[in-house]
């Protein structure tokens, strides 16, 4: 598998740029067609009018056209129309959600709750690597060496994206110290990092009944603490930032809703 990772994520990077990219000119075609009939225009007079072929045009209103900048203010001027109003397209948000943070946030616990809300598939990606590669995170790594869960992980993450437009997504807090993986999930959803004091974070681990965070680590706490500091600079890259404590399950959320219809996505 050694190989595998940078096809695997270039390839899924091209599809997901080639579907934002499409969608971005295929607004754009619309939008050129709206006004262009919208003026009472045919394809050849606006061409002539901005000094393009007419087969530019026809292929710009279709889509198909990657345009500059240059032709745009052409188009823009022989329309009449401001450059940005005609750049000003509707593109819809990316409808897949990532839950991004530390063991502890609140990631499982929202994750369900919040897919059932947008009637949309939840998919926690580290026990979708674990059941693809049937070994658990310890044995592959143990098995396969060091760089074996990134691998397995790209490869997961590109299936699971590849799968459907529309899911709630969480990622382990580990996620970050494999950049490339951490990037695909910025550039593919939109994504909120639940955080949490480390006190909290500490009790909900406890409280779910596992006890490896203090087994032979006398300081856990405080490293902890140290770690949610390193990550903080990560994490902060997300779209939008929930703080989970002093919170009941249904305030996050509620929370969580309205950071996702929030127009600034």
């Amino acid at each position: 598998m050694g190989t595998k990772l940078p096809i695997l994520f270039y390839i899924g990077y091209y599809r997901s740029s080639m579907i934002e990219t499409q969608a971005i000119l295929g607004a754009l075609g619309r939008r050129l067609t709206t006004l262009r009939e919208g003026r009472g225009l045919g394809v050849a007079a606006l061409a002539e009018a901005a000094g393009l072929s007419r087969r530019y045009v026809t292929e710009a209103e279709a889509g198909r056209a990657n345009l500059s900048l240059l032709k745009l203010a052409s188009l823009a001027s022989a329309l009449g129309t401001p450059l940005g109003e005609l750049c000003d397209l509707p593109l819809a948000a990316p409808e897949r959600i990532a839950l991004v943070g530390l063991r502890g946030a609140g990631k499982s616990t929202l994750g369900p709750l919040l897919a059932r809300e947008l009637e949309a598939p939840f998919v926690e990606l580290d026990r979708r690597v674990e059941q693809r590669a049937g070994l658990g995170m310890g044995e592959l790594i143990d098995l396969e060496g060091p760089d074996a869960w990134a691998n397995w992980e790209a490869e997961t993450l590109q299936e699971v994206l590849s799968a459907g437009q529309k899911l709630v997504l969480e990622v382990p807090g580990s996620i970050v110290e494999r950049p490339i993986n951490f990037e695909r999930v910025l550039i593919s959803c939109r994504t909120i990092w639940l955080r949490a004091s480390p006190e909290d974070h500490w009790e909900r681990v406890l409280n779910q009944g596992d006890r490896r965070p203090m087994s032979g680590r006398p300081k856990a706490r405080e490293e902890l603490a140290n770690l949610l500091r390193t990550r903080a600079g990560a994490y902060g890259r997300c779209q939008h930032r929930l703080d989970t404590s002093q919170m009941g399950v249904e305030q996050v959320l509620e929370r969580a809703q309205a950071c996702l219809g929030d127009d600034s996505i």
